[in-house]
């Protein structure tokens, strides 16, 4: 999968401002760069992680299929329900 679509990252951004996850002393031009950031980091890492996956899920479980994986377990770590 390619990077997000800006308006998706802009989507992404305007939905953890709700949340209230921007740190005191980041501004929203800042924020965003991190949204940025790491939608980029999931676009160069893709083949790594992807590596990274034993047979037989690596080569059963979809492109959406991983990401979700990666994302509810980074859901998990931080302790937030999905």
């Amino acid at each position: 999968m390619a990077v997000l679509p800006d308006v998706d990252r802009a989507t992404v951004w305007q939905r953890l401002m709700e949340r209230g996850l921007v740190p005191a002393g980041v501004d929203k031009a800042e924020f965003r760069a991190a949204v940025d950031a790491i939608d980029d980091v999931y676009d160069s890492q893709a083949a790594t992680w992807n590596t990274a996956l034993p047979q037989p899920y690596r080569g059963a479980a979809t492109a959406a299929q991983k990401y979700e994986l990666f994302a509810l377990i980074g859901l998990q770590r931080a302790k937030v329900k999905p």
